[in-house]
């Protein structure tokens, strides 16, 4: 039993569970515009995720405490550099056009982690984009958004028109959403300078914050040019069940509640798209 609950954390903390949900949300996109499958960008996705998470969360504790490192972030380290030499596999095969793209994200990644931002906008010695007042949940949004939406229909040729619009404004909408109940169960942790959601406008507030940006979200396919009862119906259960997780969120949660369960409502969507 130990062995399980070890390898289930080491499923969390190395990002694959998220990864899985990046690549859920962008096979999402796939679905829903009717583009080819393209398994080398989705597995780009994949192992970028992982590649790019796991930077940024152990950038700094690797850079100074590298021979003190426990036995498991080791592990993650290892993994880490195999997942990087994976993306790098492919993204070679993706085209030239693709890779521009991408550069843009890549370049707002590696800001976001690493110290080389005016001292003047941080709020402590860390010196990168995650440390800017009021900053770190809209960065991740436009990332998210970005890769799962626009980076599928770019590599199939899907020119932008307003459907494209609608559909990323409305994933970046819901992705500010489910981070809302990591930001409650971070505001222990949070350094105030932060400035995060719930430090700003309290917890109730936030949550009626993502109650509205759900309603948001919902209300946004009905200008879509085409309005599929199918796709409709399967927003409104994300919706209801992202309202529930949003609504039951506190600052005593469990790390599963937001890392594991949260964070599993894009594979839940995918899910009910493909066998509901």
């Amino acid at each position: 039993m130990n062995l399980i609950k070890q390898l289930f954390n080491f499923y969390l903390n190395s990002s694959v569970h998220v990864a899985l949900s990046v690549v859920s949300l962008s096979f999402i996109t796939v679905k829903e515009f009717g583009v080819t499958t393209d398994y080398n960008v989705l597995s780009f996705i994949f192992f970028a995720t992982i590649t790019g998470y796991n930077f940024v969360k152990f950038f700094g504790i690797a850079k100074w405490h590298y021979r003190s490192l426990a036995k498991w972030l080791k592990i993650i380290q290892i993994f880490s550099l195999l997942c990087f030499l994976c993306m790098g596999y492919f993204m070679l095969q993706l085209e030239m056009r693709v890779l521009l793209y991408l550069s843009v994200f890549a370049a707002i990644t590696f800001l976001y982690a690493m110290p080389i931002i005016p001292k003047r906008l941080y709020v402590d010695s860390n010196h990168n984009l995650r440390d800017i007042s009021g900053l770190k949940v809209y960065i991740i949004g436009l990332v998210w958004a970005g890769v799962t939406v626009i980076l599928p229909l770019i590599n199939s040729n899907i020119t932008s028109n307003a459907d494209v619009i609608l559909t990323t404004i409305q994933r970046f909408v819901f992705l500010i959403a489910i981070m809302l109940p990591f930001e409650i169960r971070d505001l222990t942790f949070d350094n105030f300078k932060l400035a995060t959601i719930p430090q700003k406008i309290g917890v109730k507030q936030t949550k009626i914050m993502g109650l509205f940006l759900l309603m948001l979200f919902l209300f946004l396919e009905f200008f879509k040019n085409e309005l599929v009862a199918v796709n409709f119906a399967t927003l409104m259960v994300v919706t209801l069940v992202t309202a529930g997780f949003i609504l039951f969120a506190n600052k005593n949660n469990s790390m599963y509640y937001s890392a594991f369960w949260v964070e599993s409502i894009p594979i839940l969507w995918l899910l009910i798209m493909v066998f509901g």
